[in-house]
């Protein structure tokens, strides 16, 4: 494996709105109607997108630990660019993955792992498939640099 990276989404429930600075108390309600002011990955709005995003390289084979710390929301992890060639259900590294998927579902306390290589540069975009948390900033994003194949993809006017 060339890298490896560990992501965890979480929720975070406060009693301010979403985007509003300063001490964010815990709001007792909100959880209970499963309403989270922040979706985030890592701990932070912005951890794996503004702050921290990851990096590779092309011809780089890439595993991801990806976790779901809950407490309420599942995810439909998902690569925008990307297939993996392996998922390992419930991150159980013992067992035979499945190969080829574009979507994995990890419920909240659990865990999966992915692997892929990287064919082409760009800009990798890590989503839950449930898109409208995108809203709440739950986006990461994987950098990669090198070589473009223009047997894969070809950015550009049309030939």
């Amino acid at each position: 494996m060339d890298r490896e990276f560990y992501v965890m989404q979480g929720e975070f429930y406060t009693q301010r709105s979403f985007g509003q600075h300063g001490s964010q108390e815990f709001s007792l309600e909100k959880p209970l109607y499963k309403r989270p002011e922040y979706l985030v990955s890592n701990g932070a709005v912005g951890a794996l997108s503004q702050a921290y995003p990851m990096r590779a390289r092309v011809g780089e084979t890439v595993r991801i630990f990806f976790g779901v710390g809950g407490p309420s929301y599942t995810s439909s992890f998902h690569i925008i660019g990307e297939i993996f060639d392996r998922v390992y259900h419930k991150a159980a590294l013992t067992i035979p993955p499945l190969t080829n998927v574009q979507t994995t579902l990890v419920p909240a306390g659990r865990a999966a792992v992915v692997e892929f290589k990287l064919e082409v540069p760009g800009r990798y975009i890590l989503v839950n498939h449930a898109l409208a948390r995108l809203e709440r900033r739950l986006v990461g994003f994987l950098l990669v640099q090198g070589p473009e194949d223009l047997e894969v993809f070809h950015l550009g006017p049309a030939q």
